[in-house]
Parts: C-alpha cells; sequence; structure tokens
C-alpha cells in the first residue's frame, strides 16, 4: 500500500463525487484518460475494483464506499494541517471556500466579497451556493471551510455563530396596497406561493402559517424568490420574502410589501464551521465582517424603502406598517 497517493485520493473522490470520468476530470483540471490511468492504478493497489463502470456514468462498490469514507478523513486532516499553517500568520491569505444559501447570496454577497478582498490582500475566495443541507455535507466532508445559513443547524459537529435577524414581509399585488395586512390564520385561506422542497425559508414560512400540508392547489411552488414576487405581479398569489431581499425583488414589480402587524415571522442568519478546523478564530473575524455588511444593508434599506415612492403604474413598492 506505499504506492497510494494524495493526488490518488483526491482523484478518486471527485470521481465518487461527480459518478462521471469526464466531469471528475474536468473538476480536477487534467484529461479523462489521465484520471482514468490513476484511478486503474490505485484499485490494481488495492487490489479490486472501487468502481461499477456503466455507459453513462460510473457507481461506487460496496468496498469503494467503505473506501471513500476513510479518503474524506485523510483528506479532510490534510487540508486542516494547511489550515493550522494559515491560523499562525496574522491575517487570513490563500483560499476560502464559503457556502451560502440561495435566499441570502444574491443580496448580501456582493458586500461581503468586497470587504473581505479589501480587508485581507491575498484572500482568493470561492463561493458555493445551494441548500443547507448541501452546505452542510460539504462542510463536513471538507470541501468547505464555512457557510452562511440561516439557523439552527444543530449539527453536533459544527460550530454555529447567530450574525443577525431579520423579519419576512409580505407581498401582494399592486392593487391590495392600503387592504388590511392579513393576520397567519387568514393567511392559511390564500394562495399562498413559496420556494420549492429543501429551502429551509420555505419551511420557515409555512411555520410561521402553521401549515402543516396542503393541497396542490393552495400551494405553488418557485425555484427563487424573484419567480415568486414576479407570479405575485402577475395576481397568481401572495408571499413571504426575506426584509433584505425587497429591494432587489420588487422594483420591477407590479407589487405592495406589507409588515405584519402583530406576530412578525422571522428568521436569524449565522456562520457555521467545522468544530474541529484550526481557522475558528479566522472565522469570527469574518463573521463580524458579515454582520457588518448586513447591518449597512438594512440601514440602506430602510432609508430608501420609507422614501419609495409608487411606480408609474401607481402600485410601486410601498412598505404598510410601522417602521419599528
Amino acid at each position: 500500500m506505499t504506492n497510494l497517493t494524495l493526488k490518488q485520493f483526491r482523484y478518486f473522490e471527485a470521481l465518487a463525487r461527480q459518478g462521471h470520468f469526464g466531469r471528475a476530470a474536468d473538476a480536477c483540471a487534467i484529461s479523462q484518460p489521465a484520471l482514468s490511468m490513476q484511478i486503474k492504478e490505485l484499485e490494481e493497489t488495492l487490489g479490486t475494483e472501487l468502481f461499477e463502470r456503466g455507459a453513462r456514468q460510473v457507481r461506487l462498490t460496496s468496498f469503494g464506499e467503505a473506501f471513500a469514507l476513510r479518503v474524506r478523513d485523510i483528506l479532510r486532516s490534510v487540508d486542516e494541517l494547511g489550515d493550522l499553517a494559515r491560523a499562525s500568520q496574522d491575517r487570513l491569505v490563500g483560499r476560502l471556500r464559503i457556502g451560502i444559501i440561495p435566499t441570502v447570496a444574491p443580496y448580501l454577497l456582493p458586500a461581503i466579497i468586497g470587504n473581505l478582498t479589501r480587508m485581507h490582500d491575498g484572500l482568493e475566495i470561492h463561493v458555493r451556493e445551494t441548500l443547507t443541507s448541501k452546505l452542510v455535507q460539504e462542510l463536513a466532508e471538507g470541501r468547505l471551510d464555512t457557510a452562511i445559513v440561516a439557523l439552527p443547524v444543530s449539527e453536533p459537529s459544527l460550530t454555529e455563530v447567530a450574525l443577525f435577524s431579520e423579519n419576512f414581509l409580505l407581498v401582494r399585488p399592486g392593487e391590495d396596497e392600503g387592504k388590511p395586512v392579513p393576520n397567519r390564520e387568514a393567511l392559511r385561506e390564500m394562495r399562498l406561493l413559496l420556494l420549492e422542497e429543501g429551502h429551509c425559508f420555505r419551511d420557515q414560512a409555512l411555520s410561521f402559517c402553521n401549515i402543516h400540508s396542503a393541497l396542490p392547489r393552495e400551494l405553488m411552488d418557485g425555484s427563487s424568490l424573484s419567480t415568486l414576487v414576479q407570479m405575485v405581479s402577475a395576481g397568481i398569489g401572495v408571499t413571504l420574502i426575506p426584509e433584505m431581499a425587497v429591494g432587489v425583488e420588487t422594483r420591477s414589480a407590479s407589487v405592495s410589501v406589507a409588515r405584519f402587524q402583530t406576530a412578525q415571522p422571522s428568521r436569524t442568519i449565522g456562520m457555521i464551521w467545522r468544530k474541529t478546523s484550526p481557522l475558528a478564530k479566522q472565522f469570527l473575524q469574518i463573521s463580524e465582517v458579515v454582520r457588518q455588511s448586513a447591518d449597512v444593508m438594512r440601514a440602506q434599506y430602510n432609508s430608501a424603502a420609507w422614501a419609495q415612492e409608487p411606480g408609474p403604474d401607481g402600485h410601486g413598492m410601498r412598505l404598510v406598517g410601522d417602521k419599528s
């Protein structure tokens, strides 16, 4: 077994993750024949096959699945050795792999990246935008360093740091402006447009409305907040969106935006990372940058939103409720 190499482990892990030689080769920035040769040599050294090769994809054998768990542990430990060296430096440099959920990324990420690159010269930031469940998995496997998600995640192996909370606002068709804001009981009787399954924001909205199940005609799914708002603009229903998204998503839609008058649905945004990471101190510094970026963005939004005039059709964004 003395011929096993970290390079082979990384190629193996890429193929196990991609399930396709071509995609794995692209991910590793090598040719497909070179990847195939390295995998074949690895199997010959081990004396058994790691993959079942099909016409369109490859699958791990039973041994390959067990081998993959050990390989990921090894690669994660190797990466953390590098992180240990980085942690000894006065400033954060090198690669930072950060994940972020889709209901935060378009609104907060530009400010975060801009502030981090200004504060940490030499920092190379790689961003991964996907659902919380995938971010948690990729953190556990060592493919991400940290992630910005809605809390709690409640994963024992991860550190959670709360950064800020924000309310959800009700988005209705423009002609509904001025009408009483429905409470959660009334909202359950309306056609509620939500993100598709897998988004934590969907679960939070359903929890606020106390909806545990619904007929397909009562709920409609969308792939993004932008899609939901445009559907509302077309008169199809109503939706909830986080406060940080209002300025971006409603500027070109004929909708009205209202705050709930009593119970305020909300979420807490935070950062997570592995408890074993040597970069915990640096991640705490980054979390302060994220917090400050969010504070500035929300202050700008609140200042602009309350001065917003109706659009040319008379229905532009206008918030209803207290400024508090």
